[in-house]
């Protein structure tokens, strides 16, 4: 018979198969800081030396790195997403801007599509608070911390998706977008109107996951993508006209 006889499991196999499941599902995140060992163990309920045994395998694995005189990070496990040399072709071709775009406006329908029927209550209620936020920063004259809940609010979306291979590599993207290899993203907010129409995209598309209508969630954030998408060839064709008129500006102030 192919049976075999069950192994008792140690403490630190089982603490690390509880962390690896938590960066797993994107709870515990790149960067994030663990607890102070007495802290975590007293959490974990194991011992101090399980715990320390524990931290010691996940490091060797690549997913823990310690840092001297501050404590436990969890490793930037989305640095090898992209070669270097990748990141510098996409940050020097206006074409991946746009190539960006579409794959967004692909995963992200998909991810609302899925976090409209898939998403736990809780879920959605990460999703409104997030949303709240926004809503709390757009009246602010200096655009920072909206967009940074912009960012916030798409990946809560695709958190709620419940598929971790989806989750890491959109964060990979949005670190990309975060570091400025796309576009500017402050450019998207500096006009006071085209923040109001992106506050009310991400309403609607927040309406639509909290009345669970897959159809109507996907809509809504290819509507808005496409806008981002407009809004960012406007730019770009503003950019090279003014490039033209200051040419003929100095040619003119020459004659």
């Amino acid at each position: 018979m192919p049976f075999q006889k069950v192994q008792p499991e140690k403490l630190s196999t089982s603490v690390v198969r509880q962390i690896e499941l938590l960066i797993l599902r994107g709870i515990l995140r790149p960067g994030e800081r663990l607890p102070a060992e007495r802290e975590l163990s007293e959490q974990l309920g194991v011992s101090r030396p399980s715990l320390r045994e524990a931290v010691s395998s996940l490091q060797d694995k690549g997913l823990l790195t310690s840092k001297a005189g501050a404590g436990i990070f969890v490793a930037d496990v989305l640095g090898s997403a992209f070669s270097e040399a990748l990141v510098q072709l996409f940050a020097a071709h206006d074409e991946a801007v746009f190539d960006y775009i579409s794959f967004r406006r692909d995963m992200e329908g998909l991810a609302a599509e899925r976090a409209a029927t898939l998403a736990s209550d809780t879920d959605l209620h990460v999703i409104q608070a997030v949303f709240e936020k926004m809503e709390a920063a757009h009246p602010k004259r200096n655009p920072a911390d909206e967009a940074l809940l912009d960012a916030d609010f798409h990946l809560a979306i695709i958190e709620a998706s419940h598929n971790v291979v989806m989750l890491h590599m959109m964060r990979s993207m949005y670190q990309l977008l975060r570091e400025g290899v796309f576009y500017n993203r402050t450019i998207m907010f500096k006009q006071r109107t085209t923040r109001s129409e992106l506050l009310e995209q991400h309403r609607a598309i927040n309406s639509a996951l909290q009345a669970r209508d897959p159809v109507a969630a996907r809509a809504a954030v290819e509507h808005h993508l496409n806008y981002v998408e407009q809004s960012l060839s406007d730019h770009q064709k503003f950019q090279k006209n003014e490039e033209i008129a200051k040419q003929r500006y100095v040619h003119e102030l020459n004659r």
